[in-house]
């Protein structure tokens, strides 16, 4: 404990601590900051430097923690050597004083709302490839790694688990959220920018899977205190506070707050960012320069979005340039560059496969198109300084109103007008009034709307990159949300700047812009603007009262541990295809956390002859292979043998995933059921087919549902088209038995039938009805041995079906045909 605890602090405080008390950059000035500022700088300070290094640890693929270590207490003893001993503030640094309580309190109710974290550590979506790459990048010390099971595989049977794209950026998918770049060495990075996984590596390193898993709501509550410091320079402390103790009562705040995801780490950054840019630009503070430097080139390596907070920020610098005659500063200018030059590499290199969308946007903008966007802008930015010389004044006055009035018309339209058309999708539409509707709520947006009316021409000039960062995201992203339109999902692109962004605005239209005690009228229009605000906390409070007591996923880190307990290094797990089911994202643990050794099928009907070759060669190279699935697989032959070893249960709470226009809070169990087979050469048993759906029969079926169960009997639902793979036929069978139901569909859906195929031969339509029942169709010994001489011999079975969510409130929005729980062919 004592140790870690020395490690945090090296990490997280030691370095900044020194950095910050340099008596270099005027150092009485940032001295004379309040002491909870001044720690808040030391603690970013220290992140960004130690987050920095393990980026170009990993970069060179030589990271350890202990290096990490080393570096840090190296950079300490470097700056304490020229400090010579001048480290202390003399007398002349601010108090504490009561002041320092509030970032305390905010802390206080940020943890209690942030925690405990999700157990997010499956693969499938971007929280699982951030946690993964986090351990990679702790257990591996490298943002590329090489993978010898990939690497092992003979050209033919590559294609079992790989398949070239025929693209530049990447070979195919290792797993969902890891690009394989090279088949012939194995190599493959994750798709996730790794500034996050990178301080994942970190937590990990100091408190295993848990400290990785916190990691996202360590960043949240310093999100939390970059918004409140931001808040407290520009409007005030008492604006500021309320708006920070909004942030955490709201359902996006919490949410994400325990879901790994790199929006709470912008959040962090890019407010620090823009509070070092005011400080450094608005109050000529030289120290904070570089820091605004550093974080704004930090940035560039957390999210593709961040381009656009860095473009704001250009753009507000040139603004007060123009403006102000307020030039802008090498010492924030070169971090910046140098972060740009590093991010070009990055992204045009390792993460060229996450980057060639826009680099492919980039390389087809029509010439006419980029020409006449460079000569409008040197024609505004000749306006504005031949305005500046002419009327500086008026312009500065003006510029604030023009754009507060500019962005109230654009909410009130996509609020109350905008409606879908052309190119221009529903959700798209709709993403401001859904923003409204669902997050912050009509009346946060209404005194946002105040806020933004009476205060930001008050307060523009205070720190003109908030303002216009704000304004960029809420421009950019309510045109065009640019995400799977899902909730809470979607929410997401709400989270870094405009929710923050939006309460701020709120609680400075509510308590006003001050921060000595407030006299006469001030006083009546706080008191009124609380009750306002308490009242948006409460709705708030709410409505993320589901998600508060909720652990996404819990269960799945144990879960994961006892299953990667049943391999050894020199074991092989096949996960079945993703097109199969679900149970392939838990291939991404097995391998990554746990480093077992894991292939991933291309599909759920394998080549047959191909996977005989690649099994022989299998066991060769290893001492056991398994198979995990529970969708369904057609992989057994004549010459593999599948012997069940486990079935397994489990129901990890989630939380319900709905449309964009249909938001239904709620937790809904999401079942990992599978079953784990030892697979071996050699002929199947033969003497008929019998097969008891839903029970062992993973390797035997294709395109059913997920097994289930009723009144003691497994089953699976048909699709609309649903394979049985049959063998062990001797040639004499005569009919086939099938024991299905209707499932107890709605009066109104289709009725119930099957039509049931032996290899390509139909054998008839069967109306199934309530109720299981066996129903029995003939064999006639020609189709039966035109069913022999095919190469895959299966039964096909074509279903009518329903959608539950058709027909009521149900959130199932599967295809579903009938529950078969046997096939039987004698």
């Amino acid at each position: 404990m004592i140790l870690t605890a020395a490690a945090v602090g090296v990490v997280a405080i030691l370095p900044g601590a020194v950095l910050f008390r340099l008596p270099v950059l005027d150092r009485a000035r940032r001295a004379s900051l309040p002491a909870e500022e001044r720690l808040f700088w030391q603690i970013v300070i220290s992140l960004a430097w130690s987050i920095a290094v393990v980026l170009a640890l990993a970069a060179l693929g030589a990271y350890r923690f202990d290096r990490l270590v080393v570096a840090n207490l190296s950079l300490v003893i470097v700056a304490v050597a020229l400090a010579r001993g001048r480290l202390w503030y003399a007398g002349g640094a601010a108090r504490v004083s009561a002041t320092a309580l509030v970032p305390l309190a905010l802390v206080g109710l940020a943890a209690a709302r942030f925690f405990p974290s999700s157990e997010y550590i499956i693969g499938g979506k971007d929280p699982g490839g951030y946690v993964n790459q986090g351990v990679l990048i702790s257990t591996r010390g490298s943002l590329v790694v090489r993978e010898p099971e990939v690497a092992a595989l003979t050209l033919p049977t590559r294609t079992l688990f790989f398949n070239s794209h025929e693209r530049e950026e990447y070979f195919d998918n290792r797993f969902m959220g890891f690009f394989l770049q090279d088949p012939d060495t194995g190599q493959v990075v994750g798709q996730m920018p790794h500034l996050f996984p990178a301080s994942i590596a970190i937590a990990y390193d100091l408190g295993g899977v848990r400290g990785g898993l916190s990691t996202v709501g360590l960043w949240a509550v310093l999100g939390v205190l970059a918004v409140y410091f931001v808040g407290a320079r520009i409007l005030g402390r008492p604006a500021a506070f309320a708006a920070s103790v909004l942030l955490p009562l709201n359902l996006i705040e919490v949410w994400f707050a325990r879901y790994p995801n790199a929006e709470v780490v912008i959040q962090a950054l890019l407010f620090a960012a823009l509070l070092a840019l005011a400080r450094a630009h608005q109050d000529g503070d030289p120290f904070f320069s570089p820091v605004a430097g550093v974080l704004g080139g930090l940035l560039i390596f957390t999210h593709i979005q961040a381009l656009l907070a860095l473009s704001a920020i250009g753009a507000a610098v040139a603004l007060a340039w123009i403006v102000d005659g307020r030039r802008m500063r090498l010492a924030f200018l070169a971090p910046l560059a140098a972060g740009a030059v590093l991010g070009w590499v990055y992204w045009s290199g390792p993460m060229r496969a996450s980057f060639w969308r826009p680099l492919t946007y980039l390389r087809n903008l029509p010439g006419g198109a980029v020409t006449a966007a460079i000569v409008i802008g040197l024609a505004a930015l000749g306006l504005a300084l031949w305005l500046r010389r002419s009327g500086a004044s008026r312009v500065r006055a003006a510029i604030p109103v023009g754009l507060s009035a500019a962005l109230a018309v654009l909410a009130v339209y996509a609020w109350w007008l905008r409606a879908p058309g052309g190119k221009l999708t529903d959700w798209d539409a709709a993403a401001l009034r859904t923003f409204v509707d669902v997050y912050a709520l009509p009346l946060g947006m209404i005194a946002a709307l105040a806020g933004l009316i009476t205060v930001v021409p008050r307060r523009f000039w205070r720190d003109p990159a908030f303002v216009l960062t704000g304004a960029a995201f809420a421009v950019f992203l309510f045109y065009k949300l640019q995400v799977v339109p899902e909730h809470l999902w979607l929410a997401r692109r709400f989270l870094p700047v405009i929710l923050p962004s939006t309460l701020l605005l709120a609680a400075a239209a509510a308590l006003g812009t001050w921060d000595q005690r407030p006299r006469g009228p001030q006083v009546v229009r706080a008191i009124l603007g609380a009750i306002v605000l308490i009242v948006l906390g409460q709705q708030y409070r709410i409505q993320a009262a589901p998600v508060v007591p909720h652990v996404e996923f819990k269960g799945v880190v144990a879960h994961v541990d006892d299953l990667a307990r049943r391999f050894t290094d020199r074991d092989l797990v096949i996960v079945e295809s993703r097109d199969a089911s679900d149970v392939h994202v838990l291939a991404v643990p097995l391998a990554y956390m746990h480093g077992r050794r894991v292939l991933w099928l291309e599909n759920a009907v394998p080549d047959k002859a191909l996977f005989e070759a690649f099994l022989a060669d299998a066991l060769r190279r290893y001492d056991r292979v398994f198979f995990l699935g529970g969708g369904g697989t057609d992989l057994i032959s004549p010459a593999v043998r599948a012997t069940p070893v486990t079935y397994v249960q489990l129901h990890a709470p989630s939380f319900l995933v709905t449309p964009w226009n249909d938001y239904r809070a709620g937790i809904r169990p999401y079942k990992f059921d599978y079953s784990l087979y030892r697979l071996e050469r050699g002929p199947t048993t033969s003497g008929g087919f019998a097969l008891d759906i839903g029970f062992e029969d993973d390797l035997s079926v294709v395109r059913f549902g997920d097994k289930e169960m009723t009144d003691g009997r497994t089953f699976r639902w048909t699709s609309p088209q649903s394979f049985v793979s049959v063998r062990g036929l001797t040639g004499r069978e005569r009919e086939i038995a099938l024991v299905m139901h209707d499932g107890g569909r709605p009066a109104a859906a289709a009725p119930a039938s099957v039509e049931v195929f032996l290899g390509e031969v139909p054998l008839g339509r069967i109306a199934v009805g309530s109720g299981f029942r066996e129903y029995v169709r003939p064999v006639t010994p020609a189709a039966l041995q035109a069913a022999l001489a095919a190469p895959g011999r299966q039964i096909r079975l074509v279903s009518s079906t329903w959608k539950p969510s058709a027909y009521d409130d149900s959130p199932d929005r599967r295809d579903l045909g009938v529950m078969v729980d046997r096939v039987e062919i004698r």
